[in-house]
């Protein structure tokens, strides 16, 4: 051991520092072999008596991904067409809307940037023209004078800030949702990649992340003049059923009735079930109905559909006044209430002053008439205003259950999101394919490490024992630096792991031949080791640093699995690099003082 001194010192620090970190990955995989073994009962008293404890233990454990413990992927893009158009506000045309749709179409098709071909689309049909007539602000220079290149960039700096703002929203959501290791990351210039583990209702974490809580208050439709809009519009639909002569038209009309039942209430102009509420949609767009609409009138669907007599849902087309009095901006605050008579949740919502000044002027002028609260283009109530309501203060009804409220104050404490969201894709791993993938990895590692440790031992003696016993602290080393660094293990990085088995044998394997060359032509054991190591070093960290600096690049772009595979991949190179060089050479040089006649290299 003489002159190794100061590589035991480092040998034992490692080794003691990577298992101080999976220490709590030990205790927290023992804790859940006992709390299975309990009841249900005794499983949720056991956790409650020890939270703090089990906590400590999640925090510290080592991660894994969500391929391994099963849990929700989900890839949302930022509705930039909606956002380019609503930056436009009231100064967008047809020409402005038809090249927005004509660049939407080209972008998804040809995989081109949305804002570069909605500037070129605008250009071709008039070259003259500029997009400042519909776009200024400003704080950031764009004027009239301003240049279609300016606004082209301006209008990137506005994508970019939405998604921005999008991720801090959607973390936020997360957060309260009650996720634990969440993964929110930006990719590209308008997607948003979420990983939820552990996540099992898939519909309810759709509505998290797609709702953009944009919550409105609106009057409800004159009912004078849509109760006469209802008539007259019943009355078309009834001479087209009956007229034979234009077939489409009379097909539409009994269609209508048969998707659309009426109502006795002057501000629903039907009900519907909820496979209807499209098409019904569709034939309301018809330009006759849409000259019959009162002005200032638009329908919406309620949110939430109520039971009939024979056990089916309706839901209700409600007129609305197109003009939003009051946004979701004023909302300082919302919580879970529950109606005293009925037990029913709702959510309650606080102004701050000047919304509560609003909704003071609001109410007191509607006495007696219905105000919608819209959220996200949805009615979810239109109560009638009693009297005036001077303190700021509303309430969202008619909600599925608890677990809807808490959704929707999660969604409204946490903020409105700039522009929609689109899920355009969407994967979920069950927990028990994930314990199955578990399993896989663990039987990969298990027969990979078993029959290269076979082979060195039968190849290379006495050195390949040694190499094997490196090999295995090195699986150590491996997790632990994993641990120390909050990484997470996935299937990829598992497949890193047993890639980094290889290239760890593989260093040893050019020294033990070094080491076998130099013995044939006549050296000492102690002179083979010595040039074996020395020999072998410029071929192994040659290697070893261009396999990490393609890691390196892997981690930099890649994204999910990728990136967990490079993660694992490095710390297993510097591991396996010190495990082979190291800690090797420590004990041949031990052995070959000690016992030369036992140390053989084959």
């Amino acid at each position: 051991m003489q002159g190794n001194g100061l590589k035991i010192g480092f040998i034992i620090a490692f080794l003691v520092l990577t298992t101080w970190y999976l220490i709590p990955s030990i205790q927290w995989s023992l804790e859940q072999n006992y709390i299975e073994e309990l009841s249900t009962s005794e499983a949720a008293q056991y956790r409650e008596d020890n939270a703090a404890k089990l906590q400590d233990l999640r925090d510290n454990k080592l991660s894994l991904g969500l391929d391994l413990q099963g849990g929700m992927h989900v890839t949302l893009e930022v509705g930039t067409a909606q956002l380019i158009q609503e930056l436009a506000g009231e100064d967008r045309d047809s020409l402005l809307t038809n090249v927005i749709q004509e660049a939407r179409t080209n972008a998804i098709e040809q995989d081109l940037d949305f804002i570069d071909e909605m500037v070129r689309i605008f250009e071709e049909r008039d070259p003259n023209a500029r997009l400042s007539r519909y776009y200024r602000n400003d704080a950031m220079n764009i004027t009239r004078r301003s240049t279609n290149q300016e606004i082209a960039q301006f209008l990137k700096t506005q994508r970019q800030s939405a998604l921005d703002r999008a991720i801090e929203i959607i973390r936020s959501r997360v957060d309260r949702f009650g996720v634990t290791e969440p993964s929110i990351l930006k990719q590209g210039t308008n997607r948003i990649i979420v990983e939820l583990p552990g996540v099992e209702d898939k519909e309810r974490v759709r509505n998290l992340l797609k709702g953009t809580a944009r919550l409105e208050f609106r009057l409800a439709a004159d009912a004078q003049e849509f109760g006469n809009f209802i008539q007259q519009s019943y009355n078309y639909f009834d001479q087209l059923a009956q007229d034979t002569t234009a077939q489409s038209d009379s097909v539409a009309g009994a269609n209508m009735f048969d998707m659309l039942l009426p109502s006795d209430s002057p501000y629903v102009f039907g009900y519907a079930e909820a496979r209807d509420t499209s098409a019904v949609y569709d034939i309301i767009r018809q330009p006759e109905i849409q000259r019959m609409m009162p002005r200032n009138t638009t329908l919406m669907w309620s949110a939430n559909p109520f039971p009939t007599e024979t056990g089916g849902e309706l839901f209700q087309l409600i007129g609305v006044r197109t003009q939003v009095e009051l946004t979701g901006d004023v909302i300082e605050d919302a919580s879970i209430q529950f109606d005293p008579a009925t037990n029913v949740p709702e959510v309650s919502m606080s102004m701050n002053s000047e919304g509560a000044r609003k909704w003071g002027r609001i109410t007191g002028a509607n006495i007696g008439k219905p105000v919608a609260i819209v959220l996200d283009g949805y009615v979810f109530s239109y109560p009638n205003v009693q009297n005036k309501i001077s303190n700021g203060r509303s309430s969202i009804t008619g909600l599925d259950g608890v677990a809807e409220a808490e959704d929707l104050v999660n969604i409204l404490l946490s903020g409105a999101l700039p522009a929609p969201l689109d899920i355009i894709e969407e994967r979920t791993v069950g927990a028990t394919l994930g314990e199955a993938s578990i399993n896989a990895g663990l039987n990969s590692v298990l027969y990979g490490l078993m029959i290269v440790a076979i082979f060195m031992i039968i190849y290379y003696r006495t050195g390949g024992g040694i190499a094997d016993l490196a090999l295995l602290l090195n699986i150590i080393f491996i997790l632990g630096i994993l641990a120390a660094f909050k990484a997470t293990l996935t299937l990829p990085g598992i497949a890193g792991i047993v890639l980094t088995i290889g290239m760890a044998v593989d260093a040893n394997v050019l020294i033990f031949d070094r080491i076998r060359e130099e013995q044939r032509t006549g050296k000492t054991i102690k002179a083979s080791i010595e040039a074996g190591y020395a020999n072998a070093m410029s071929a192994i960290i040659d290697a070893n640093v261009t396999t990490f600096f393609v890691a390196l690049i892997l981690f930099s772009f890649g994204v999910g699995p990728i990136k967990g595979f490079a993660v694992t991949l490095m710390a297993g190179i510097v591991s396996s690099l010190f495990s082979a060089i190291v800690i090797t050479r420590v004990i041949v040089d031990y052995l070959s003082r000690t016992k030369q006649d036992a140390v053989s290299f084959g």
